[in-house]
Parts: C-alpha cells; structure tokens; sequence
C-alpha cells in the first residue's frame, strides 16, 4: 500500500490505521519522488509497484493561504494527482482512494450537502482554486474508471483535525489555529483573542484518526464513481467552537469578533447518509478530539507551529 503524503496530517493518520491490517506500507518523501514532477512520479511507482494507493498528499491551508497563493493551490494539486493517477493506471495498481475536501461544494449548498451537489453551483471564492483541483481529481478518478475500468473511487472528508496538525496562523485550518491563539493568550495573560468574521458560520469537524478508518473501510467495502462524504455528521458555530477551545485550553478571556475579516462559506455540513449506509461510523467526540489535539500540541511545542512541509509533498 502506498500511501502518498504520509507525513501530512491525513497520511500520517492513515499509515498509523494501516498498521493494525497487517499490510506492507511504503511511502516517498520529496526527494525520492516529487509529485508535481510526471517523470519522477512515473518512475517511483514502475520501482515500487504497489498494490494499492492512497492519495493523500496535497496542498492544503485555510482561507489565508487559499487567497493568497492560488496559483501554487491550483497548480500543485492539479499535478500531485494528474501524476499520480496516471502513474496508477500504467503500473495496474488495483485500488487507488483519492482523498479531496468539503469545500467541492456550492457555497450555497443545501444543507446536509449530498454528494450531488456537486458542480450545482458557485464555489466559495476564498478557496475556490483548491476545490477545482480536486474537483479534477475527482472526475480524473470517474474518466480512468470508464475509460479503463480501474476501481479508483474519492472520499471527501470535511475538517479534519487532530495529532500533527499545522499550528502555523499563516497556513493553518481554523481549529489549529484556535488552539495556538487560545494557548498563547492563555500563556501571556491576555484579556482577549480575535477570531474572523462574525462568528456565525457553521463548521463540521472530524478527528483525522476517524478519517483514516474510514478510508480503510471504503478500500475494503466501496467501488463505485460517484464520491463518498466523509464527515461527523454534526456541524458547530465557529463561535461556539472557539468557546470550546477556549475551555479545553483554559484561556478564560474575551472572544473579540473581527468583522472586517471574510467569513467564507456560511454553512458546510456534509451529509453522512452513503457512508453510514456502507456500515461505518466516527467514534471520537469533538470535545475529546480538541482534547486530544491540545494534550500533542503541548508536547510537540514549537515544532508544531511550522507550516508542515509534507503538507504539499
């Protein structure tokens, strides 16, 4: 099994659930196999062959790094998995599960988003440049499949969050970066931290160890075109989730709302219907997910707080 981006915060979390299968996991780390590069990726995997593939390594951030860098968001993405897929298909990989975002959807979506709704509407602008590329690799996943018959299936798992997670206020998601902002308030007695927006957009989260059983469990109980929502099934305000972190963290302040700041999409809740119905379901609460995320971010410190290079690999 290869898994491709095994240092990031999905790859990682998959290698660690691969582990109680008993199945031989190799990875590559830019330097034996740059992903944006066809020639060095369609040679990798000639040497490696394996059986099946996870295809985890993307370029990810939140809404900041989205806006600021959509060229590399566009471009990287676009490669990783061109590459990758097409280097699956000549060496007979059998299985390949490509892992893409919630952020596929309208930004107005009906709510709880159905896998359908793909492409029925606008994209959310702050991070539109990520959603259409996975959004290609997702239709490259469906053209190999129809094309050559090849079982490579999608699963779009919404917020993930948990153990070596990026802590960077430039490049992080939202719930890392409340956890660095409520610590460091906490640490300098501040009487207050800033969140974006309003406050009121709703957001659903999910432990990445979650995420990662359910890729196993689509590997071994899903083959079909259309993609899989991966998601708790459960959406919080972001008001409410800073609130929540704020108590896990112990930062006892005001929460001050920065209203010249986007709030992005107004509602992402994913629902859960098609991956229930295969037979799985999240085990880890949100607030003992946060917990557990708190508790490696202390002992991991600064080098948690670095934009994680694997992230893009």
């Amino acid at each position: 099994m290869f898994v491709a981006g095994h240092r990031g915060l999905v790859g990682s979390a998959v290698v660690r659930r691969l582990a109680r299968e008993g199945c031989e996991v190799i990875t590559a780390t830019r330097a034996e196999a740059d992903l944006r590069d066809q020639r060095a990726t369609r040679l990798w995997m000639e040497a490696h062959r394996p059986d099946a593939i996870v295809l985890a390594a993307a370029k990810v951030g939140g809404i900041l790094a989205n806006d600021t860098y959509p060229a590399d968001f566009l471009y990287d993405n676009l490669m990783i998995e061109a590459n990758v897929i097409e280097a699956a298909h000549r060496c007979d990989v059998e299985k390949l599960l490509f892992l893409g975002s919630s952020c596929i959807y309208p930004k107005h979506a009906d709510q709880p988003i159905m896998e359908s709704a793909l492409l029925t509407g606008p994209l959310e602008p702050t991070n539109e440049w990520y959603a259409v590329a996975k959004i290609a690799g997702i239709k490259l996943c469906q053209a190999y499949r129809r094309q050559h018959g090849r079982d490579f299936i999608s699963a779009m798992p919404t917020n993930l969050f948990g153990p070596g997670d990026n802590f960077d206020l430039q490049s992080s998601h939202v719930l890392p970066a409340l956890i660095r902002k409520a610590h460091e308030a906490k640490l300098t007695e501040a009487n207050k931290i800033t969140v974006w927006g309003t406050g009121s957009p709703r957001r659903e989260f999910l432990f990445v160890d979650d995420c990662a059983d359910a890729c196993v469990h689509l590997l071994q109980h899903y083959s079909d075109a259309e993609h899989v929502n991966v998601g708790s099934g459960e959406d919080i305000s972001i008001l409410h989730l800073t609130q929540l972190v704020c108590e896990v963290v112990g930062f006892k302040g005001e929460i001050v709302k920065d209203i010249s700041k986007p709030d992005g999409t107004p509602r992402k809740l994913m629902s859960a219907e098609k991956l229930r119905a295969t037979g799985w379901a999240p085990s880890m609460p949100l607030r003992k997910g946060v917990e557990e995320t708190y508790r490696w971010y202390l002992e991991h410190g600064a080098a948690a707080q670095a934009p994680s290079a694997a992230a893009s690999v």
